[in-house]
């Protein structure tokens, strides 16, 4: 890896590193190029590697660029996992590769993270992709929030043993409880259906089926329903497909679905200039 003090190469060209941020450092990819710009956010306790598929579907007609959130992957532990940073660190990356209009791509939390930022950056972001996340939807009351806490109380002991492997995040299981409970905070309707009114560039949903870990029966599919009457409310943003397999894996099984929505929402995005 290169950091990125030390590095020389220009910011259109293939560069892996790690991108200083407050008290931390994320490992960041990007492929170069000359094609548009799109920013992978990853799930909540995931990694870049899970758009490897979804890159090599839309091929070096784009520039990817990924990274590990806080404490995730590669990227180095931080004194703050809260989603305003994780939203902060968006603006970071993009400086530091030199890319000023990108389109966005986020799969679960990071269907939140690029909502809020291209809520907050209608002049920047050519685009958007939302992918099983960034639904409001009050699903989280005080029993949830119970439910959250012991699930991962539940997982703590294993955790560690797969920490060496990259899979699971540097995170303690209060750590990661309390990240999913503000999760739940910022999804509710009256905070989120703001940012989702916001939006005023291209912005296409994609959803999985079925269920996702922690959620039981048609708790999902009542999330995802709430997203009806944004698209109702805001022209800019429609629903591209909704897929066979779940949440945990649409990234890998149904990518091509994700892909045909970057190529609807860059397709969009020529049209208007």
């Amino acid at each position: 890896m290169t950091n990125l003090k030390n590095s020389t190469s220009s910011t259109n060209s293939k560069w892996t590193g790690m991108v200083p941020v407050e008290d931390t450092a994320l490992a960041v990819t990007d492929t170069g190029g000359a094609g548009i710009p799109v920013v992978y956010l990853n799930g909540q306790f995931a990694t870049q590697g899970y758009w490897r598929r979804v890159i090599a579907e839309l091929g070096p007609d784009y520039r990817h660029i990924t990274y590990d959130e806080r404490a995730r992957g590669k990227s180095k532990k931080s004194a703050d996992y809260s989603f305003e940073a994780a939203v902060r660190d968006v603006d970071v990356v993009l400086k530091a590769r030199g890319v000023d209009r990108p389109l966005v791509v986020g799969w679960s939390y990071g269907a939140f993270v690029a909502a809020h930022w291209t809520s907050r950056n209608p002049d920047r972001a050519l685009g958007a992709v939302l992918v099983e996340g960034a639904q409001p939807h009050d699903w989280l009351d005080d029993a949830m929030e119970q439910r959250i806490r012991k699930l991962f109380k539940r997982l703590s002991w294993f955790m560690p043993l797969l920490r060496p492997t990259g899979l699971t995040p540097r995170l303690n299981a209060a750590q990661m409880a309390e990240c999913n409970i503000e999760l739940g905070k910022l999804a509710r309707a009256r905070n989120l259906g703001p940012v989702l009114d916001g939006i005023t560039v291209p912005t296409r949903y994609v959803f999985a089926s079925g269920a996702s870990l922690g959620s039981k029966g048609d708790e999902q599919e009542r999330i995802r329903a709430s997203v009806d009457q944004v698209v109702e409310r805001n022209p800019n943003i429609k629903i591209s497909a909704k897929v066979a397999s779940n949440h945990d894996h649409i990234l890998k099984k149904d990518y091509r679905a994700i892909a045909e929505a970057v190529r609807e929402v860059a397709a969009l995005d020529r049209g208007r200039r």
